[in-house]
């Protein structure tokens, strides 16, 4: 087969990035991923030839569709050949998996501290045990697989804490490790136990980094060029596509049944984004990754026993995807799947905080220590103004709007940095109802008085391939008419720049989290185990699974 890709240089027009990757997946419908030699930009051919399959000739012919085996939309048979076709051989990504691994399962484990997230896990009927079910780390519970995806997903999503991915489309791919993890844990307690689910074997921690490699990879690649929010949609529609692929390969199903799931993640009801949104921002948006991984793997499960899928769900006139919900506009793709996502994902280290505010909330830590070192504070300032980038004004901007709970105020740039300049800290407490931020007279007064202006240079540096930076910079008006020198921080900790920076500080946050859990001990022992790379990769999820197992869970 000639190769379906070819290199540019960096400094080709950006218009040839963006060539609509359908255009030459229509004419090329049974392509393999190959690794990309380079880190130039990828660019997908022209078609030299076109699909057979046309859904609008059937249409005009008012006659039925012939029999024999139809052709899945060229975009879902590319993503299904990665899934099982794709070697990840980078170092890189797979070391950086084993740090959002970690990292995702502790920010589940603090979420377990929150009774609004602990009162919607567990079994659907109380006392239910499944044999040889899903563990949820940090509590007593054993779930079938489409519950404990739920459950996992719920928490690791709960304080806005795990990884991120900004693009056209935000979000964050270890939201996929809800199902990805539910399953592995399954599969391989299912065959200790004589079973033979999938092919029969006990999934090893390295499975299940590298599913959660290319599960970064489908959801930040469709993310790179194709705005869901633009639409109204919620981005864990990408969470359901991403986990319903890998988790599909997880279970043994071939190509052609990968495909039918994907499809069938596709047709299924999409998310809106209003809950995320004034006037109805709440709480459903923490539980949004875990509904989408729930709803992956029961319809995966659904095309294991036999369920077809839904060939043109995309291309559809009229009833596909894109007439229906992408204002008949088709997905566009900057790059060829690999590993790149994984490569440069963005942790959040410091703060549990709506990324596009991290380097807005570490530039109120500096103009903190600036007012201190001047003998003044939060109460000696007049306004703010925050130089950002479009993304933050479109998602986070709130200046007027009522703080009415939660899920307001960690999605308010104005909330938390007002927090961090009049306590010096933000942490999950501090959005909780009733709590001292929350009641903060100087915090609401303050927060009222940071206005957001959008530099466009700044939205030109977070849609850059090259520096994918979130910048923010902030310029502080004092009552006695004193301007403060403009505070710029351009990527923040989690960033690909500061990687190195920033490891021992997830590690550090990773062990906050195990510590209300677990006594000294198990917490050194945990973190020695993610540390050693060789052995933790070695090991069976399900054993790695019962080092959280507790029976009593004290929140």
């Amino acid at each position: 087969m000639p190769s379906p890709l070819r290199t540019v240089n960096r400094t080709t027009s950006r218009q040839l990035q963006r060539r609509s990757c359908s255009r030459y997946l229509a004419g090329r419908s049974n392509l393999t991923p190959r690794q990309q030699p380079t880190r130039t930009s990828i660019v997908l051919q022209s078609p030299r030839i076109r699909s057979k399959f046309s859904t609008m000739a059937v249409l005009r012919s008012n006659t039925p569709a012939t029999g024999g085996v139809r052709e899945f939309d060229p975009e879902i048979k590319y993503m299904a050949s990665y899934i099982q076709n794709y070697k990840i051989d980078s170092d890189l990504a797979f070391e950086t998996a084993r740090y959002v691994f970690l990292d995702t399962i502790g920010c589940g484990l603090e979420a377990l501290r929150f009774k609004e997230c602990t009162k919607l896990l567990g079994p659907v009927v109380e006392g239910t045990v499944v044999p040889n079910g899903t563990r949820v780390p940090g509590t007593p519970y054993v779930l079938d697989p489409v519950n404990g995806a739920f459950n996992i997903g719920a928490m690791i999503r709960w304080l806005d804490y795990n990884d991120c991915w900004l693009a056209a489309e935000w979000g964050h791919p270890s939201d996929n490790l809800g199902g990805i993890l539910a399953v592995a844990d399954w599969i391989s307690r299912t065959n200790r136990a004589g079973g033979h689910v999938g092919k029969g074997a006990i999934i090893k921690v390295k499975d299940v980094l590298e599913a959660m490699i290319k599960a970064h990879e489908i959801q930040g690649c469709l993310a790179l060029e194709n705005s869901f929010n633009k639409v109204g949609l919620d981005h864990v529609v990408l969470v359901k596509v991403a986990t319903a692929a890998v988790v599909s390969k997880m279970l043994g199903l071939p190509e052609r049944q990968t495909a039918d799931a994907i499809s069938q993640a596709w047709v299924d009801g999409q998310s809106l984004r209003t809950y995320r949104h004034s006037p109805n921002t709440m709480s459903r948006k923490s539980w949004a990754a875990g509904d989408a991984c729930q709803r992956a793997v029961n319809l995966v499960l659904k095309v294991k026993r036999g369920e077809h899928g839904v060939p043109t769900v995309l291309s559809a006139p009229v009833w596909g995807f894109y007439d229906v919900l992408f204002k008949s506009k088709k997905f566009e793709f900057q790059r060829p799947y690999g590993s790149y996502v994984m490569e440069n994902i963005l942790f959040k280290v410091s703060y549990p905080a709506e990324f596009h505010s991290q380097t807005a909330i570490e530039a109120a830590k500096k103009v903190h220590a600036e007012l201190k070192s001047r003998g003044k504070s939060a109460e000696d300032i007049e306004s703010i103004i925050c130089r950002t980038h479009e993304a933050c004004i479109r998602i986070i901007d709130k200046q007027h709007k009522p703080m009415d709970n939660f899920a307001d105020r960690d999605h308010c740039v104005q909330y938390m940095v007002a927090t961090m300049l009049v306590f010096n800290r933000l942490e999950a407490t501090d959005y909780t109802d009733g709590g001292e931020a929350a009641t903060s007279p100087l915090v609401e007064s303050l927060r009222r008085r940071i206005s957001c202006e959008e530099d466009p240079e700044f939205t030109k540096a977070y849609h850059n391939p090259d520096m994918r930076t979130i910048p923010n910079a902030l310029t502080v008006m004092l009552k006695d008419g004193t301007v403060l020198k403009e505070t710029v921080v351009e990527a923040p900790l989690g960033h690909k720049l500061r990687r190195e920076e920033a490891k021992p500080e997830i590690l550090d946050k990773f062990e906050r989290h195990l510590g209300p859990h677990f006594p000294p001990p198990k917490v050194q022992e945990l973190l020695e185990l993610g540390k050693n790379r060789e052995k933790l990769e070695n090991m069976g999820v399900d054993e790695y699974m019962d080092e959280y197992v507790k029976e009593k869970m004290e929140w």
